[in-house]
């Protein structure tokens, strides 16, 4: 009886150890596929999040048309640097320029009455013949942008009277007036190509005019006549056209002495 007890007693303890040992096979088992589980999912979002982080650089690819890597992902790359060389402008030497010219029209013209009133009574006509002003200028270019002289100008001027008692087509006399002005002459160029120097020209001095009023005989009109000294000046823009390195032409426009003019340019 007591054998039959303690062989009872072992069979248990055997059993009791046969199932805690199951039940830690079973309970390890679980914790490792828990593991596994939690290992695969993981795996998926990794898979998941570099797939993602594919899909967004390519479609940036895709819109900026390619890119390269920098610390935040493809941005556009910079644009190549380009490099301008400007070329030397060559060095300044002083020159001395000599140009002449043919004014029009010779602004003289304002200068002869619209009529006569008195011992003779006479208008002026519109048939005016005019001379010049032909122009001769000497300067020294002492920079790229300016330079200094003088100006010297001659122009003649003819315009006929008509008497007021008659309706004869013939004038009754002839005004004319015959003028010099010499003036100080300053220049400024502007910054431009060699072939072409576009400029100002202001010229300021004195002017000396004739007045002469004849009849078609020769004798002398009765009217007041005689040399007259006034200012004589010009302001005037314009352009030189260098044909050579020494010589070329030029074109002006302005008021004074006449409205536009051109002429020969020379350069020493």
């Amino acid at each position: 009886m007591i054998l039959c007890s303690i062989k009872l007693k072992k069979s248990i303890q055997v059993t009791n150890k046969i199932k805690s040992t199951y039940e830690h096979t079973a309970i390890t088992n679980k914790i490792t596929a828990i593991s596994n589980q939690q290992l695969n999912m993981k795996k998926q979002i990794t898979f998941l999040s570099i797939l993602l982080a594919f899909i967004v650089n390519f479609t940036d690819a895709q819109v900026y048309g390619g890119g390269v890597y920098m610390e935040r992902g493809y941005r556009r790359p910079p644009p190549p640097k380009q490099y301008r060389f400007h070329q030397k402008a060559p060095a300044f030497k002083p020159t001395v320029n000599l140009s002449f010219g043919y004014g029009y029209p010779n602004l003289d013209k304002d200068y002869f009455p619209t009529e006569f009133y008195g011992a003779v009574n006479a208008f002026r006509g519109t048939d005016v013949k005019q001379t010049g002003p032909v122009s001769a200028a000497l300067d020294f270019q002492f920079s790229r942008f300016n330079s200094i002289g003088v100006i010297g100008t001659y122009g003649k001027v003819s315009v006929p009277y008509f008497d007021y008692s008659t309706n004869n087509p013939a004038p009754m006399f002839t005004g004319d007036l015959e003028s010099w002005s010499v003036m100080l002459n300053m220049m400024t160029y502007f910054p431009s190509y060699q072939s072409v120097s576009p400029y100002i020209r202001t010229a300021i001095g004195m002017s000396n005019r004739t007045e002469n009023y004849t009849y078609p005989d020769g004798s002398k009109a009765v009217v007041a006549e005689g040399d007259i000294r006034d200012l004589a000046y010009q302001v005037s823009i314009g352009t030189k056209f260098n044909l050579s390195p020494n010589a070329g032409f030029f074109v002006e426009a302005g008021y004074g002495r006449y409205i536009v003019s051109g002429g020969l340019a020379f350069k020493f």
